[in-house]
């Protein structure tokens, strides 16, 4: 008898914790349960057909609201062309309306609800072994004989160090994101999070902890995401790992936690200003600066302290922080929603992450959604419409910021042309907004373009702003100088060319200057000139683009020559690594 767990992950980098964890706390039932995995951009024919040909006896799929819909489409087709496979849902997108949805769906038979490891269990054995019978497993929702519906009570929370580590193969992730747990539940009632219906957090023991880091360290893996909900919510245990990984650091692995900024003390920010460069990345939510809107999403959280403490972290020069905002709260209108922006983006963030707000079920703003006028989709992911704060066109103005912010900053194609623009604009919301404007009128978001056409049309947006035509030239330099990051362009859009000396014989000497390679490039020290200069490149420059400080001033004047050399790349942003060279 076979058992199929399957994930459909939204991206092939992404894996899936939850099939490995059932899989791993069944063990004891080997190789009779099978592991698959898909993406929501693969065709579900192919899906499909690969799920019949494994004829399983009985079928589980981990449903997100990402995944929902295929699923049950999935699961539909599948009960036609083999009936007698026992079709089953766990994950959060059906542990709160599990009786509805059997009611809804006769493709599937049974749904896990919660936590699902213990369940899963038992449902193995029951289906494997006959025993224990379907109306003595905690947890699950299921279809009787008769067609009737049964809801069994409540599976009690496990204690996590019962819950083994699901790693110790990890041939098949070299180019996959590893998603890994120490702590379960949320000290937070957000009510736009499904983490606050889980009361109290529990943890990882420390030794397991560092035993499993260990794994991931002496692989040495690309990235490890904490799915912890809120990684500092323990102070000890937090610094417990981020010591322990800076001790074990093997120069490669980066580890990205969503933690709390206002958590943090002066002695924790200090220890942490000694890691590695990449070796943590911070996500920190900050949804709204909107005091009311705080308060009616009970979010005790200080804008002023985490700012501050945002400022510290950035202050070490060595962490990644993303910042996170929700569009569509209760409470804040279209106004609101710009000052919060302003508030966060002048927090420099290394990504700006602008999100819309989903109404999860089982969230408290689901149930309140009437309260606060919320209308939203019916279908996954239940994303915001419109409130009686936030109307739809406003919403659909706010959905062009979000693309311009993703296209130019977070991707990063012009990030430190648009940190400097936001010292020059008044509003950097509104300067997101007019360019999102401009991106619809001229037709360019139906259109795929190559990333120096984005500089090329970025620069074709600035000439129309009247408060930008004083500073026309530092913006070309800082374009050229993001588009040469991010690659060897070998075509620079005219808009953005210059009058510049020929440097080529300058160039030619530079590569030949053995001493000179051996200090600045000591690991391209055994290529020849011409390789050297098939993998770097020297860009002139007006303007001392090297030292912009992140935006916060304005690039000095004087001809500056910049070598980016592409066979060193930052881990995070892939971006080239570049210095200032001195041309003779």
């Amino acid at each position: 008898m076979k058992l199929l767990l399957t994930a459909i992950n939204a991206k092939f980098i992404h894996s899936s914790l939850a099939i490995r964890s059932l899989k791993q706390y069944a063990a004891c039932f080997g190789e009779q349960i099978v592991l698959q995995e898909f993406t929501i951009n693969q065709d579900p024919d192919y899906i499909l057909e690969q799920l019949f040909r494994q004829h399983p006896d009985a079928i589980g799929f981990s449903c997100y609201i990402w995944n929902r819909e295929m699923i049950l489409q999935l699961a539909e087709n599948l009960k036609k062309i083999s009936p007698q496979t026992m079709i089953f849902l766990g994950g959060p997108e059906v542990s709160y309306d599990a009786r509805e949805l059997l009611a809804s769906f006769p493709q599937v038979d049974l749904v896990i609800r919660g936590e699902g490891e213990a369940t899963f269990l038992e449902l193995a054995g029951h289906l494997l072994e006959g025993t224990p019978a379907l109306a003595d497993i905690a947890g699950i929702t299921w279809r009787m004989p008769d067609g009737s519906i049964a809801e069994n009570i409540p599976r009690p929370p496990l204690d996590l160090a019962d819950i083994p580590f699901v790693y110790h193969d990890l041939s098949g992730f070299s180019h996959r994101i590893i998603y890994y747990e120490t702590q379960r539940g949320c000290p937070y009632q957000c009510q736009y999070c499904l983490s606050s219906v889980e009361k109290g957090v529990r943890f990882l023991p420390e030794e397991r902890v560092k035993q499993d880091l260990d794994v991931f360290l002496a692989q040495k893996v690309m990235q490890v995401k904490f799915v912890d909900r809120t990684f500092n919510c323990s102070r000890r245990h937090a610094r417990m790992i981020w010591q322990y990984l800076m001790d074990h650091d093997n120069g490669v692995t980066n580890f990205h936690m969503e933690i709390t900024a206002d958590l943090l003390d002066d002695e924790t920010i200090e220890m942490l200003h000694h890691a590695r460069k990449g070796l943590f990345q911070f996500e920190i939510g900050v949804q709204t600066t909107n005091p009311q809107t705080m308060q009616a999403i009970r979010r005790a959280v200080s804008f002023e302290k985490l700012s501050e403490v945002v400022r510290k972290i950035k202050a070490g020069e060595n962490i990644h922080v993303h910042l996170d905002l929700i569009a569509g709260l209760p409470l804040e209108d279209y106004t609101s929603f710009g000052h919060s922006f302003d508030d966060v983006y002048r927090l420099e963030p290394d990504q700006l992450q602008l999100g819309f707000l989903k109404l999860l079920k089982g969230s408290g703003l689901r149930r309140d959604a009437e309260q606060y006028h919320i209308c939203f989709r019916s279908q996954p992911p239940y994303e915001v419409l419109e409130t009686d704060c936030l109307p739809y066109a406003d919403l659909c103005r706010l959905k062009l910021v979000e693309e311009m912010v993703e296209t130019f900053y977070n991707s990063p194609k012009a990030l430190r042309t648009i940190q400097f623009i936001g010292t020059v604009v008044p509003s950097p919301f509104a300067f997101f907004q007019a360019l999102g404007d401009y991106w619809d009128e001229m037709g360019y978001r139906a259109v795929k373009h190559t990333r120096a056409d984005y500089s090329r049309l970025f620069y074709e947006f600035c000439t129309t702003q009247d408060i930008l035509t004083p500073h026309l030239d530092v913006i070309a330099d800082l374009l050229r100088f993001d588009l040469y990051l991010g690659e060897n362009a070998r075509r620079m859009p005219e808009a953005l060319q210059w009058d510049a000396p020929d440097t080529k014989e300058e160039r030619s000497r530079f590569y030949h200057n053995r001493e000179q390679i051996d200090q600045l490039l000591p690991h391209l020290s055994e290529y020849t000139p011409a390789q050297l200069a098939r993998m770097c490149h020297i860009e002139l420059f007006r303007y001392d683009v090297t030292r912009l400080g992140n935006g916060r001033h304005r690039p000095a004047p004087g001809l500056t020559a910049v070598l980016f050399d592409y066979t060193r790349r930052d881990p995070l942003t892939n971006e080239a690594t570049y210095l200032p060279v001195t041309l003779a």
